[in-house]
């Protein structure tokens, strides 16, 4: 009996999966408030998550999130604020943007400032029909089909056909540009009732001079190094308890996670798994659940156990939408399932160019590529897509002088990432020499493409509200799992930017979803005082702000 203690995996009060910026905001909050007793498994060598950035040529870039999305109630503001990672004296440069025909002739800005209004005309028209709660018409499901609509019925207002042409390439290239905001291949994919349930903060886009991947340092600052294990990527998990409870014996308890007249917990009967475990002559192989035991049992890759009272998944989405079916023992609830499902988490891709010498006018900050053959989104062979894919990079972007950014959405980006770099930097220059009309643009020195859907630790970039789902599906994700119905503390937590229904796709979403799923372990420990990070920031109001939006 001493040698199996001995031999037996200390017990934690919780393990996080996943040190993205979720998952450090549940770790940071547990620190706050002297809760030491918790383990953070990262699969990869580095924490971040999607916040990443590499060097080349004595050039540091973000591979992944670039902005801090708005400033009034927005946490992540609020730490780079107090830590001095924003320069609030610095005037932002001015944003000169061209459009460009494939025979390198440019449009009026005139036309361009035309269009890109009525464009916003017609997406905030999408936002209002879940703000307002009316219908749309007949036949229309989808944010795409509604602005193409409204495209149309704009368009045959004008009588010439050469200034609709330019007109309706000008709309294509900003639905291709919508894409890559939404994370989606076209906004077809978007659900029009559900677009305006995004909450967007006040104060527009903001940039740290130092990279978003500074606000890394006092994120994760405070939680101890001997609490954060790297290339530990989870396998699966076991989740049980002493005892189970059969929902059928109870109304106010069911799968769908709503609120009764009880407690409004989920509690999931998995008295059959236990009953088949209890048979097993093999309760240490993955796959079996050991009665005698409770809480969670965590596997890893390496080989490596932890066992815990608590569990906070906050793995991404597209990871759980490939590994959901085989990860959890005993399977979690159908509703969970079928939520993860619904959601969409499509792949937006970056492809850095740099190059030894500035080429673009000096004024010019970016080009608008409107191709007039556009790419035919009804394709899906990765074959189909071989002479076409590069026809979705809708502009080049100025990251600096030497350096430019193009963005890709989609199955174009999907396959995007099974090519060679040499391969998409040729495209590439091809692409920049048609449209600027110059034979001379020089080949870029290096080229960097990020690939996040063929990443198996993250399989996508962020997630939106496909036609057919909703905020609910969001909510049935983010509901935590209990194994009693009288317990105070949940077994199964999620957190992550897919687990918060008005920040879903933000960093500061995942980050208030890690917070909350770490307030919600503390709270079952009443006896100790809840303490809410505020940074010593001097912006208390705003601070305050930021808390009723994460309770509301």
């Amino acid at each position: 009996m001493a040698a199996k203690d001995v031999d037996s995996p200390k017990k934690y009060r919780v393990v996080i999966l996943g040190a993205g910026i979720a998952g450090l905001s549940a770790a940071k909050h547990f620190v706050k408030n002297n809760m030491m007793d918790f383990l953070l498994l990262e699969a990869k060598d580095i924490i971040g998550g999607r916040i990443c950035s590499v060097e080349r040529e004595n050039m540091k870039f973000e591979i992944g999130a670039n902005w801090i999305h708005g400033v009034l109630g927005n946490p992540l503001y609020e730490i780079a604020i107090a830590h001095g990672l924003v320069d609030i004296i610095s005037t932002s440069k001015p944003h000169k943007v061209v459009a460009a025909t494939e025979d390198g002739k440019q449009v009026p800005f005139s036309v361009l400032q035309e269009i890109y209004g009525a464009y916003m005309c017609f997406l905030h028209r999408c936002e209002e029909y879940f703000l307002c709660q009316y219908l749309p018409p007949d036949g229309i499901h989808s944010v795409g089909e509604h602005i193409n609509l409204e495209i149309e019925l704009y368009l045959n207002r004008i009588s010439d056909s050469s200034q609709r042409k330019v007109r309706r390439l000008l709309f294509q290239c900003l639905l291709k540009r919508e894409t890559c905001i939404s994370g989606c291949d076209s906004m077809n994919d978007i659900d029009l009732l559900e677009l305006g349930s995004y909450t967007e903060l006040q104060g527009g886009n903001i940039v740290l001079p130092s990279g978003y991947s500074s606000i890394l340092g006092p994120v994760s600052q405070g939680i101890p190094k001997v609490s954060i294990l790297l290339n530990h990527r989870v396998t699966e998990v076991r989740w049980h308890g002493m005892d189970y409870y059969d929902k059928s014996d109870s109304t106010s308890i069911n799968e769908s996670g709503n609120e009764s007249d009880d407690s409004g917990k989920t509690v999931v009967n998995i008295s059959e798994s236990k009953s088949k475990a209890s048979t097993s002559n093999t309760l240490n192989v993955p796959g079996t659940i050991d009665p005698n035991e409770s809480g969670v049992e965590i596997f890893c890759e390496n080989g490596k156990t932890f066992k815990a009272d608590s569990a906070i998944c906050a793995l991404p989405l597209g990871v759980l939408k490939d590994n959901i079916s085989k990860m959890f023992v005993p399977p979690l609830p159908d509703y969970k399932v079928e939520s993860v499902e619904h959601l969409l988490f499509g792949t937006v891709d970056k492809i850095f160019l740099g190059y030894d010498r500035p080429f673009l006018n000096a004024d010019v900050s970016e080009v608008l590529l409107l191709w007039e053959n556009d790419c035919d989104s009804t394709k899906t062979a990765q074959d189909d897509l071989s002479d076409s894919w590069y026809k979705k990079i809708y502009s080049f972007s100025k990251v600096n002088e030497t350096l430019l950014l193009g963005w890709v959405s989609g199955k174009e980006a999907m396959y995007m990432e099974t090519l060679p770099d040499d391969v998409i930097a040729d495209t590439c220059t091809k692409v920049l020499r048609k449209f600027l009309n110059d034979p001379y643009v020089p080949k870029p020195k290096f080229i960097f493409c990020t690939r996040w859907h063929s990443d198996r630790d993250i399989r996508g970039s962020y997630t939106a509200i496909a036609v057919g789902s909703s905020q609910v599906d969001i909510e049935c994700v983010a509901q935590p799992l209990y194994s009693k119905r009288n317990a105070n503390e949940p077994v199964l937590l999620f957190a992550g930017e897919h687990t918060h229904n008005n920040f879903y796709s933000t960093v500061h979403g995942a980050y208030l979803s890690g917070r909350m799923a770490a307030q919600q372990i503390l709270e079952a420990d009443r006896e100790s005082e809840i303490v809410l990070e505020c940074d010593s920031t001097s912006d208390l109001s705003s601070w305050i702000r930021g808390i009723s939006l994460e309770e509301g």
